[in-house]
């Protein structure tokens, strides 16, 4: 069973996750428009619909736990895209995708060990995924006020966690136990008091296999050496919002910046 949302305020005060959807979508430049794309955690439709943009000759697929942000994603998108309810731990899929596409999500899926060898299994050979989800010290000050009111109130509630926030190196592990190869895990600083956003980018290519129409957008995004700030029509920015002072060392530790 999903986490409960109200889709509509979710869909009227969604302008940070859209930017960080804008910056996924913004590093598939490249995809051939015939590719299959499939957006795990697909909310409302509207980053949804910017892939719709990417590939107007292809597929979109998207998939969210929510029966609310179903409704409200397949009332936006008509059946210009495949949408339906589920928990990515039970993803099945009849044939495989080129690219899968996930943000603001994946932090609430339990079992990371399960999930990536899930999206590993839905990724044809040379498939692209990118994910932005929350990162290793995400929240942490108010998991703090959490864990200080549950010891006053409900004891039984202390150390439990609705999220996993995990670090690049155990999710490098996962990725490579799961399947998933060449799959730079990068932590970057978040535009708010909330740090610790994950940014994964990988590709299933195992010698000798046939590209992908997905496999120059990773391409692209190796040879230019793309970092996150590019954006994807019908996403929203907000105006207001700065990258806090943070940057990633090559493999994925984090680091101050002067």
């Amino acid at each position: 069973m999903g986490t409960p949302w109200d889709a509509r305020t979710y869909d009227e005060s969604s302008e940070p996750q859209q930017s960080w959807a804008s910056e996924v979508v913004g590093r598939l430049e490249g995809i051939a428009p015939d590719a299959t794309v499939l957006d795990v955690g697909c909310g409302t439709g509207r980053v949804t619909e910017a892939l719709l943009a990417l590939v107007p000759r292809g597929r979109v697929l998207a998939l969210d736990a929510s029966v609310d942000m179903v409704e409200l994603a397949r009332g936006r998108l008509g059946d210009r895209a495949q949408v339906w309810c589920q928990d990515v731990l039970d993803l099945e899929l009849e044939e495989p995708v080129d690219a899968i596409v996930s943000t603001a999500t994946l932090h609430w899926v339990t079992d990371h060990d399960r999930l990536w060898a899930r999206l590993a299994r839905a990724l044809r050979p040379g498939g692209v995924l990118e994910v932005q989800c929350g990162g290793k010290g995400n929240i942490d000050r108010v998991r703090e006020v959490i864990e200080a009111v549950a010891r006053d109130v409900a004891p039984e509630l202390v150390g439990w966690s609705p999220w996993v926030f995990a670090g690049p190196q155990e999710t490098e592990r996962r990725l490579r136990g799961g399947g998933l190869h060449q799959c730079p895990v990068l932590v970057a600083g978040a535009p708010d008091a909330s740090r610790g956003r994950g940014w994964v980018r990988a590709n299933v290519d195992p010698p000798g296999a046939p590209r992908s129409p997905a496999s120059g957008a990773a391409r692209a995004v190796r040879r230019r050496g793309r970092g996150p700030g590019a954006s994807a029509a019908g996403l929203r920015a907000p105006q207001r919002l700065r990258r806090a002072r943070t940057g990633v060392t090559r493999g994925g530790r984090l680091r101050p910046t002067a």
